[in-house]
């Protein structure tokens, strides 16, 4: 029997997961702007213009916007007569009616009507006369022109001019409203969230329908702070009080962006049905469909509704876009839908053969177990990336590893030898010397086993075949020599040929490579296998061989894991024990399959057991299947917090390595609320920045990663300059 070999780590490259294996990150720096204070939220909590309804959250916490009268209305049981109807200020309605602007003109209407429900506004208001008073008018003019610092400078310049004279309260309160506009905007640009909350909550009629964009602002001001329920609130008053078609169908699109696929769809619920039966936001219903099934496929755990993905498949059957059926294959894979996700990605690649389909397919050939025809799809993408490259060396590995080795064509043996050795892929490296053991080619093992420990020093499964493979040749010096070296790290490296009573020996499992027994090999068709000197040499027929040992020494049947057998066939105790040699071999997905039947057992394995099938999922870069089997029994607080900051890290890396930086920053915030950034981590986080082109935020992460010296710091800082000297 051959030591059997997944490579796990490459199936979770190729869907995008594979970790940065350097970068140490920091707390969130402290941002140039004043934080908004509670009595700010709740002062933006409670306010809105009295025409629209109230607006709260969900489950009898502080309403975001709530409904508010204002001081200039009369008590409901008053009689409004003309002594005690309050003024209205018409100056702006004149202005725009002597300039033509019906919008404007309307859009004023509207207003005053809201503010004065008693005020009957003109017959033919384009007939309103003009204003006599042209200074005024000037005013106006440059109030519609957006030259706001030029109309405090009118006003101060006539008040220094005329001591009496005062200017409209409804031209100050437009000013100071459009000013207000202009900063929230200015720090909603600069990504300033707790400003925008802080001027929401001094300006609150800002916060209407003639305003969306600002709505749309503060909405995404309350999620950047960490609060999505009021972020949704927001949303949820646009969809039930503004009337905009366009507008109502950018909320839509700006909520997709920041919130989880479930709230969106209970958003999409505020949608209008027209007479003819259409829904108003079927026309982004596709993408949206699209969007969850690709957010789904960043984490495990998140289950898009099924109307979605059969809307994709819809898309996939029936269009010719090969990308709709990539989403199809790369959801259903970390899922365990084999089949499904095979069937996507064939028909990803039938109508466009690019790297990802071929990854894709690449990995659901090696889980079923025919690497071969694996190795053969990714091959022409080995070099697109690092995922390719690691795809395509999984599925030599697993190749190599088959048991019993199948004959492998020696172009493709030589192909492959090729791409390890310019890889130096130790784990390949290794299955070569195991591959050339069973075909009865001692000398070109040791090749290989040679190479795996140049290129990996600690690889002790290659340390182990060379040692066994020393013991065939009957070199005993070389056997000695692997066991100084390995004096005190590996047991079976240093009972290999110590005597052992046959009792103990009858009672152990099958055999591994290098054990005394009777090899009964059948002869095999002739095939080759590459020396890593590039040359071949030739696996001849062999006739039924026997291993013998020298006199007066027997191979020890070793005890432990590398022999393949099925987990459930053992009791929960002995496949805990199975599962964590599985680790110590680095072969964590099996791990997982052992610590899953561990599960079964009393309630100190079971906790045991998912925390060792926690860790196997990280090893193996599967950070959302790690937090389900974290939850799959209680665990003591030490561990639960080594899980949550490992798989929080891990999600952080997974997304910045998917090219989804916002989430990269979520998952680093989420890890910074329980345990300081590593440096690893604070680098992580600058250049998640830098891909959301936040420069000054990127700028200040890497000066003060440059500061201590650390090379990542320097490297974004030098890349930050060059963006800003390009631009001078």
């Amino acid at each position: 029997m051959r030591p059997s070999f997944i490579a796990l780590s490459a199936i979770i490259a190729a869907v995008g997961i594979v970790g940065m294996k350097k970068p140490d990150y920091v707390k969130h720096m402290i941002q140039s702007f004043s934080p908004a204070s509670e009595d700010d939220l709740a002062q933006l909590s409670s306010r809105l213009p009295q025409q629209q309804p109230a607006f709260q959250t969900v489950g009898g916490t502080a309403p975001v916007f709530q409904e508010i009268k204002r001081p200039s209305e009369p008590p409901l049981d008053t009689v409004v007569t003309a002594a005690t109807a309050p003024a209205v200020d018409e100056s702006a309605l004149r202005y725009f009616a002597s300039q033509g602007d019906t919008a404007r003109l309307q859009a004023e209407i509207s207003r005053l009507k809201a503010l004065y429900p008693d005020w009957t506004p003109p017959k033919d208001p384009m007939a309103i006369p003009q204003n006599e008073d042209k200074q005024l008018e000037t005013m106006w003019q440059l109030y519609s022109q957006a030259r706001y610092p030029e109309v405090r400078k009118a006003i101060a310049e006539r008040q220094a001019a005329e001591p009496g004279w005062q200017p409209p309260a409804d031209l100050l309160e437009r000013l100071s409203v459009a000013e207000a506009r202009l900063r929230l905007i200015n720090a909603s640009d600069l990504k300033q969230y707790e400003t925008v909350v802080r001027i929401g909550a001094e300006t609150t009629s800002l916060l209407t329908c003639s305003e969306v964009d600002v709505l749309w602002r503060v909405a995404e001001a309350f999620f950047r702070t960490s609060k999505p329920q009021r972020a949704t609130d927001a949303y949820i008053y646009i969809l039930n009080n503004c009337q905009n078609a366009a507008e109502r169908l950018a909320t839509i699109q700006k909520a997709a962006d920041l919130l989880p696929s479930k709230t969106v769809e209970d958003l999409l619920a505020k949608e209008k049905t027209a007479p003819d039966g259409t829904r108003e936001f079927d026309s982004i219903r596709n993408d949206l469909a699209r969007r969850f099934v690709a957010e789904a496929n960043a984490d495990g755990k998140n289950i898009v509704p099924p109307q979605y993905v059969s809307r994709v498949e819809r898309l996939a059957e029936t269009g010719r876009l090969a990308s709709d059926a990539l989403l199809l294959g790369w959801y259903h894979l970390p899922r365990g839908d084999r089949e499904a996700a095979e069937k996507w990605f064939r028909r990803a690649r039938d109508k466009e053969d690019s790297a990802s389909a071929s990854q894709g397919l690449a990995l659901t050939l090696i889980d079923r177990n025919v690497p071969l025809d694996a190795e053969n799809v990714v091959y022409r993408w080995r070099d697109a990336s690092k995922e390719a490259k690691a795809v395509y060396l999984a599925a030599t590995a697993n190749l190599l590893a088959l048991d019993p080795p199948i004959s492998i064509k020696a172009d493709v043996l030589k192909r492959i030898a090729a791409e390890v050795i310019k890889s130096r892929d130790a784990a390949t490296a290794q299955q070569f010397g195991w591959y050339a053991r069973a075909l009865n080619q001692p000398q070109t093992a040791v090749q290989w086993f040679k190479t795996a420990l140049g290129w990996k020093l600690d690889d002790e499964p290659s340390a182990y075949g060379l040692a066994v493979t020393h013991l065939q040749l009957d070199d005993m010096k070389g056997v000695s020599e692997i066991q100084r070296l390995w004096a005190g790290r590996s047991e079976r490296i240093a009972k290999l040929g110590e005597e052992k009573d046959a009792s103990d020996a009858a009672k152990e499992q099958l055999p591994v490579p290098g054990e005394t027994v009777t090899v009964r090999r059948k002869a095999r068709p002739q095939a080759q296998a590459i020396a890593v000197s590039d040359e071949p040499q030739e696996f001849r027929e062999t006739p039924d061989v026997i291993v013998r040992p020298r006199k007066g020494i027997s191979v020890a049947i070793v005890r432990g894991c590398r022999t393949t057998i099925n987990p459930e066939t053992l009791s929960p105790d002995a496949a805990l024990a199975r599962g964590w040699c599985l680790m110590e071999l680095n072969r964590p997905l099996e791990a997982a399959a052992a610590f899953e039947v561990a599960l079964l057992g009393s309630s100190k394995t079971r906790e045991d057991a998912a925390y060792g099938q926690s860790l196997a999922y990280l090893r193996a870069g599967l950070a959302s299947k790690a937090a389900v089997a974290a939850a799959k029994a209680p665990q003591k607080r030490e561990r639960a917090l080594e899980l949550q900051k490992a798989i929080l890290a891990d999600k952080a890396i997974a997304a910045f390595d998917g090219g989804r930086p916002r989430e990269t920053l979520l998952a680093l915030d989420q890890l910074n609320q329980i345990t300081p950034e590593r440096t690893d981590l604070l680098a992580l986080r600058g250049y998640a920045y830098l891909k959301m082109k936040r420069y000054a935020d990127a700028r200040r992460i890497f000066e003060a990663l440059a500061a201590i010296g650390n090379r990542d710091g320097q490297r974004g800082l030098a890349i930050i300059n060059e963006i800003f000297h390009e631009n001078d």
